[in-house]
């Protein structure tokens, strides 16, 4: 593996160089607007407004926000796609605008629902268009196209053409084409969307073995909570182009007070469920034998569970994951925009 690395320390004095640096990265886009015939206007929109962070080499990161953030504008930029409007980024020493070609035999990309295969083409196929493409050696091409097949069960897809697979079964083909020629660095954009429960767990391990054996450093937006809590330590929060948090997730569910819900099927109509032990825990909707009750999403569901289950005539229940967009309002009501909670 290249250990490539500049010496830049912008925005940390003393620090050696990180992974992937930001220093008060900026993406300004002029966008014009028709106001009548002839008639228009252009005004500027800033999709992303002077974020600063750093990621080591070998960390798995989250980085999630509401759709218009401006994540995938940070993560084009990091590929070297988009070239910044103002500030400084660094991967593995590189200047991903500048030195494009050289970089991209370094990171892998999956852009959610935006293929890298080719439409007609089977996924077999495909992929030996990757080996050509980014001169990957016979014996490490076989090697990885193996062991990607065997634990993203890919199999049976390698004949198929890629327009007739379903959007869990392509997704399943764009990340191991993206893992062929072995990246030092991943950037995931929805990798689990559109998968059957089964089918995330294996992309989950999966990205988890990856990580612990190859040292991959991952980058990883998706709407799904609990992609970030299996998969990351760290979870940056972007709203509006700026950077609103960075640290544990179980911090962000603090700061923005969020809350899980336990939706609970009793084997009878019941009154709503109160629980005197648990004076954080509120039955917020009844409907007949149903019943929705709302809890801290930083505690652990295990207790209120057994609680539950022990004093009533419990059917079934589930977990649903807080809104991140709910989470990210509360943060936005109570930080200033554009600081960094801690």
């Amino acid at each position: 593996m290249s250990t490539d690395t500049e010496t830049s320390t912008a925005g940390h004095p003393g620090a050696g160089a990180a992974f992937i640096e930001l220093d008060r990265l900026e993406k300004v886009f002029d966008v014009r607007r028709r106001t009548g015939f002839l008639r228009g206007e252009r005004r500027q929109v800033r999709a992303v407004d002077g974020i600063s962070f750093r990621v080591e080499r070998g960390e798995m990161v989250g980085y999630i926000g509401p759709n218009g953030a401006g994540k995938s504008t940070t993560i084009k930029m990091l590929t070297g796609i988009l070239t910044p409007s103002g500030g400084s980024l660094r991967v593995a020493g590189i200047d991903p605008s500048r030195e494009r070609t050289r970089l991209a035999h370094r990171i892998g990309v999956v852009f959610g629902q935006r293929t890298t295969l080719w439409w007609d083409l089977p996924l077999r196929d495909s992929y030996r268009l990757m080996h050509r493409m980014y001169r990957v050696p016979d014996a490490r091409f076989r090697a990885n196209l193996d062991r990607c097949v065997e634990l993203l069960d890919l199999g049976e897809l390698l004949d198929v053409p890629v327009r007739q697979l379903s959007l869990g079964q392509r997704m399943r083909g764009d990340i191991a084409a993206a893992l062929l020629h072995d990246p030092e660095v991943l950037y995931l954009d929805e990798p689990t969307i559109g998968l059957d429960v089964v089918s995330k767990a294996k992309v989950r391990q999966f990205l988890r073995d990856l990580n612990a054996e190859r040292g991959t450093t991952v980058l990883l937006t998706t709407h799904d909570l609990t992609d970030i809590e299996q998969l990351c330590s760290r979870v940056m929060v972007i709203d509006h182009g700026r950077l609103m948090y960075d640290g544990a997730l179980a911090g962000l569910h603090e700061v923005g007070e969020s809350e899980r819900t336990l939706v609970v099927d009793l084997e009878r109509e019941l009154p709503p469920i109160r629980l005197e032990s648990e004076p954080s825990v509120r039955t917020v909707k009844v409907e007949g034998p149903r019943q929705w009750l709302a809890f801290p999403a930083s505690a652990s569901a295990a207790p209120l569970v057994a609680r539950i289950a022990a004093e009533y005539p419990l059917a079934d229940l589930s977990v649903r994951e807080p809104d991140i967009e709910a989470v990210i309002a509360k943060m936005y009501a109570r930080e200033r925009p554009g600081e960094p909670v801690t």
